[in-house]
């Protein structure tokens, strides 16, 4: 295997080693049930999800007291279009939130926060990003995976009791993972760790450091280099940000979420007491993917609340604007797109508030949950903002402040759409997540068979390997015959939408047979069927959001709370979910997949160079990925804490 070539950042990595770094850092066991996992095996264990759980009172008191102060805060103190404009958010903004208790949302009240649930977190990120993303994007770098996060579940009760109430009270802080020539593949990672005594002297440039720019704690993620001492690997340490060799070098600037402080930070011959290390030497990646698993949910969050919002400003503008004699919504080819609005609005949320209970309640494992509610959400959110858009037309196009300059409704359409773009990028791009879930999906198979697809292993590796996985299909495939969702009196207790859980556990089984119909296809291949794989991972989404969506639906009739209404939404919700299903499904084995790689390797090759003719690169001269050789920085330092 060849090594990927170097360059003045990144490390060369083979592509075996890169995988082997990723396997590393992954939770290679299930200790408690996880619906998403179990409906990629074709169990639907709706006993996981139903009854819906429910809150403890104590936490619903606090989170809606929060909830109530945030709100007067956002509408007395927070301005949208002015961040907007000023591509910044005002200093009076952030120690508002100091004020209000907002940047200890998630930290425990022992240490000074307000500790409260994932559940009412969300909430919050939501009710802040109807506002301002940038604000929300603030927080949730902040609380999800900034200092918080990760001490939470790795820290020492020294660290714990010397930087939680900091962060709880004032202290804004950043993760720093990503660098210039490093992005999903952390094997590359080039920023080091020296052990020094008692210290270790880190030196490496990180880019795209959410929060970098106003920081005061950073988690920092660094290769330590074996020692006597330790064994070195990706390590994740806690450093303070105005420590001496630290500069930020650059606050970038994008097409959306202009407000948030993200630059490059440059660490030249940084002293980090070994105290300041999060876990063990090696565990960092690990570190950082666990503090995912449930930091993934602020992102789903803030899609849910542009989604609230795209809903209320279609739902008027169509009912306001008339063409052709009628309300444009009354149109039938508006009319499907308001229906699609409003019924994946309701899914997300259903498939979010789920995810957060039990993320709350810590009887489940949902790293799968919560990676999907992420993919889902991501993707669908800018579907709904595109949507959004061409509902309103040409105003749709137009800027918020050109709109109100000319008298009318000053609506952020176009703002929406440019401001939920990154989150299909943010925490793992959409390709990064499916493969990601796709790996967690294929696990228990991988665990009886793994050495039998393995090219590498002894032949007596895998032929004890073959005598196990025997043993499991033995056991798993016939149950993948038939089941509950064949039977037309099963889930009746759901009246109007029993029907669609019976899809889901039908179709449950179908794709657990068609993963193993494409490991024994093309076992030790399989890996490199990223389109099948993906299509396996929308699939499984689609039937959990199905079902989040039917047991929210029924929560709420049993509750007394617009019963009638969310039946109807998650009805027509599934009825759309099964339509991409049923594709899904048919593009399995009737794809263009193999073509589609042909004409990649054509197009890297340069065979279609002569189709680019006849336009003008308006580019700007420069290297495609930026030389950061260590060094001192030469950069003035832009690093800007808020008192």
């Amino acid at each position: 295997m060849t090594a990927a070539p170097d360059s003045a950042t990144g490390r060369p990595v083979s592509e075996r080693e890169a995988r082997q770094v990723a396997e590393a850092a992954r939770e290679q066991d299930w200790r408690k049930p996880s619906f998403a996992k179990e409906l990629f095996l074709g169990r639907f264990r709706l006993d996981l999800i139903h009854p819906h759980p429910e809150p403890d009172p104590d936490s619903v008191r606090r989170g809606e007291a929060f909830l109530a102060e945030l709100r007067e805060f956002c509408e007395r103190e927070m301005d949208g279009a002015r961040i907007e404009r000023d591509a910044r958010i005002p200093d009076e903004v952030v120690n508002g939130l100091r004020r209000i208790g907002a940047l200890g949302m998630k930290i425990d009240r022992e240490y000074g926060g307000l500790g409260l649930s994932q559940l009412y977190y969300n909430k919050a990120l939501a009710l802040v990003g109807s506002v301002s993303p940038a604000v929300s994007a603030l927080l949730s770098a902040h609380q999800s995976i900034g200092v918080p996060q990760p001490l939470k579940a790795f820290g020492t009760d020294e660290q714990k009791a010397e930087f939680l109430p900091r962060c709880a009270r004032h202290d804004i802080s950043a993760f720093l993972l990503t660098e210039p020539d490093v992005g999903s593949d952390p094997a590359r990672l080039a920023t080091s760790a020296v052990r020094e005594g008692d210290e270790y002297v880190v030196d490496g440039v990180k880019l795209w450091t959410t929060n970098g720019v106003v920081a005061d704690l950073l988690v920092v993620m660094a290769r330590v280099p074996a020692h006597p001492e330790g064994p070195g690997g990706i390590t994740a340490f806690v450093v303070e940000a105005d420590s001496e060799g630290i500069t930020v070098e650059n606050r970038n600037a994008f097409m959306g979420l202009r407000g948030i402080e993200n630059g490059v930070t440059r660490f030249h011959r940084v002293r980090v007491p070994a105290a300041n290390r999060i876990g063990a030497e090696g565990a960092g990646l690990r570190i950082a993917l666990t503090t995912l698993n449930t930091g993934r949910l602020s992102l789903p969050a803030m899609c849910v609340g542009a989604g609230k919002w795209s809903l209320r400003i279609a739902r008027q503008w169509a009912a306001e604007r008339v063409q052709w004699g009628r309300p444009v919504g009354r149109h039938e080819a508006v009319g499907a797109k308001l229906s699609y609005i409003a019924a994946t609005t309701f899914a997300l949320e259903a498939v979010l508030d789920l995810s957060s209970q039990m993320a709350d309640e810590d009887r489940n494992d949902i790293r799968i949950e919560a990676a999907i509610a992420k993919l889902h959400a991501s993707e669908a959110a800018c579907l709904m903002a595109d949507e959004l858009v061409q509902i309103r037309g040409g105003r749709g196009y137009e800027t918020a402040a050109s709109l109100a300059a000319r008298g009318e409704r000053g609506v952020p359409a176009e703002q929406l759409l440019r401001d939920l773009r990154i989150n299909r990028i943010f925490e793992g791009s959409t390709e990064i997540m499916r493969l990601l879930i796709a790996r967690e999906a294929v696990d228990a198979h991988l665990k009886v068979a793994g050495d039998l697809v393995d090219p590498d292993k002894a032949l007596a590796d895998k032929a004890r390997a073959g005598a196990k996985a025997g043993a499991f299909y033995a056991r798993w495939l016939p149950r993948l015959v038939a089941g509950s969702g064949q039977l037309p009196s099963a889930y009746a207790e759901f009246g109007q939408l029993a029907g669609h859980l019976r899809y889901v556990e039908r179709h449950s089984r179908k794709l657990a047979r068609a993963t193993f119909y494409a490991m024994s296809r093309w076992q030790g291949k399989l890996e490199t069927k990223q389109g099948f794989l993906g299509r396996i991972v929308d699939i499984g989404a689609e039937l959990f959001a199905m079902s989040a969506a039917c047991v929210r639906a029924e929560h709420l009739a049993a509750r007394g709370e617009d019963g009638r209404a969310a039946r109807q939404l998650a009805d027509a919700f599934c009825r759309q979910a099964r339509v991409r299903v049923d594709e899904l499904f048919a593009r399995l084995w009737h794809n263009t997949d193999e073509l589609d790689r042909k004409v990649a390797r054509g197009v890297l090759d340069g065979a279609y160079a002569w189709l680019e003719e006849g336009v003008i690169d308006a580019s700007t001269p420069g290297p495609w990925i930026a030389d950061t050789p260590p060094g001192p920085s030469q950069a003035k330092n832009v690093h800007r804490p808020i008192p």
